[in-house]
């Protein structure tokens, strides 16, 4: 995890090498806890998936909380609920990013929790554990010939194939990303919201 990522003047998180975001959805009421000097932490935004991360990016900033940034291959324990009297959350945990001569022992994970309380996501969440899964799936690959890095790996992970089906509901405020891999001249790429009439993307 990270607090704070690197973000664009217009709130996007600004890509890594070879990061492609996928989908952002608003609305979002997002938790956190373990944050330092600050403890728990509950703010409204939008949460940013792409292949290796997803991005809280809160639309009031305060505290010194401005977004959070949540490797896919450090979640574990993720789950979707959907109770009767609540709305539709994810909540799961996510362990910090440390040096790799750190204890791992040592090491608390933060529990965090997606709720879509503006918004109804269904487009959003089975992306998100389909790509949780895909990348450790092709992590525990790549670890088995040789010493990795987890998030180097990561990048690699492919989600054309789950866009290109994604399903296209106008009452979903999930918005679908356009992105070419970036580069150092272009580093982002153009947003197309679900509303519009297209129910195949490629990225």
């Amino acid at each position: 995890m990270s607090l704070n990522p690197k973000l664009f003047a217009h709130g996007m998180p600004a890509p890594f090498l070879n990061e492609l975001f996928v989908f952002a959805s608003d609305g979002i009421e997002f938790q956190i806890d373990n944050i330092p000097r600050l403890g728990e932490v509950q703010a409204k935004g939008t949460i940013y998936l792409s292949n290796i991360r997803m991005v809280f990016v809160a639309k009031n900033p305060r505290d010194n909380f401005i977004a959070f940034d949540i490797p896919l291959l450090f979640v574990h324990g993720e789950k979707l609920n959907q109770p009767i009297f609540f709305c539709k959350n994810i909540s799961g945990y996510v362990n910090p990013v440390i040096p790799a001569n750190d204890n791992e022992n040592s090491v608390i994970p933060h529990s965090f929790k997606i709720m879509f309380k503006e918004c109804d996501c269904e487009a959003f969440i089975p992306l998100v554990f389909k790509l949780i899964g895909k990348v450790r799936r092709h992590y525990r690959r790549s670890r088995t010939k040789h010493r990795v890095d987890p998030l180097h790996e990561a990048t690699k992970t492919p989600v054309d194939e789950m866009t290109r089906y994604a399903y296209v509901d106008p009452n979903d405020s999930t918005s679908i990303f356009l992105q070419l891999q970036p580069t150092p001249k272009s580093r982002l790429g153009c947003c197309m919201n679900q509303s519009q009439p297209t129910a195949e993307t490629s990225i």
